[in-house]
């Protein structure tokens, strides 16, 4: 049941203050999952629910800003879905270059595109591109923003790229496999320089990765939420930061 407007702002004060002494994760990463059945459940087309989704992007977002999170990543479009449906995929695709546009010209976070940006509609690559240069000078939080993203692909493309360098160095295959390590490998990835997630938020209630930040969560905590993602509210984040500082991080130690 939810909560009368009273109990639910008490309540959202009660966590802010429990979270005041606790640890708080530098990078978040968010699955954004749940708008097709939250468009379903409602009796709405597909196009309204992606779009209930991209207006909660910057409520989020400024959350993670109050909390003093660094790092954002969000995950809107997977590699996956590049496989949609046509009347689907372009409404989505006009949803999201919107939205990254939007952020851009609030000019308040820096927006760094992630994903197969060759493997995404012309018009898609140079409206993220035009994001992250709009936004190259700002100072605040860093947001990635995964579109055509995988995380298989992203390890593929690391390789591959990490392969290339080495190559135009003169080395030979045998001497790149004699020297490679995983901090080669890192410093090719979509996020290099960024530091690993240390929470990963997935809405919907789905419990699994799907492939999300597949190199970089080796050691991140998780958190699941029922809510899709147009119903995630702020209580639901401050939620998920109180299940985070409450955790002992081992780090796989």
């Amino acid at each position: 049941m939810e909560l009368s407007n009273p109990l639910y702002a008490a309540y959202e004060r009660l966590l802010v203050k429990e979270l005041e002494a606790l640890p708080t994760p530098r990078h978040v990463g968010v699955m954004l999952d749940g708008n097709r059945r939250w468009a379903k459940e409602r009796g709405r087309g597909t196009r309204e629910g992606h779009q209930a989704g991209a207006d909660n992007i910057d409520d989020f977002l400024e959350w993670c800003e109050e909390a003093g999170v660094q790092v954002v990543t969000l995950w809107l479009l997977s590699t996956d879905n590049l496989d949609r449906a046509t009347e689907e995929l372009e409404p989505l695709l006009a949803i999201i270059e919107k939205a990254v546009a939007d952020l851009a010209a609030a000019h308040r976070w820096r927006l760094n595109p992630v994903g197969a940006k060759d493997l995404l509609p012309e018009r898609t690559a140079a409206a993220l591109a035009a994001a992250a240069e709009q936004t190259a000078d700002v100072e605040g939080m860093h947001v990635n923003v995964a579109v055509g993203y995988g995380g298989r692909q992203e390890i593929a493309d690391a390789v591959r790229s990490l392969l290339h360098e080495r190559a135009a160095r003169g080395e030979g295959v045998e001497q790149i496999a004699e020297s490679l390590s995983v901090e080669d490998i890192a410093e090719h990835l979509y996020t290099k320089g960024q530091p690993d997630p240390d929470l990963v938020i997935r809405t919907s209630g789905e419990q699994r990765l799907s492939g999300f930040l597949l190199w970089q969560s080796a050691h991140s905590e998780f958190y699941f939420c029922e809510a899709y993602w147009p119903d995630f509210r702020r209580v639901d984040f401050l939620r998920a930061l109180r299940a985070y500082a409450e955790r002992h991080r081992r780090m796989g130690r």
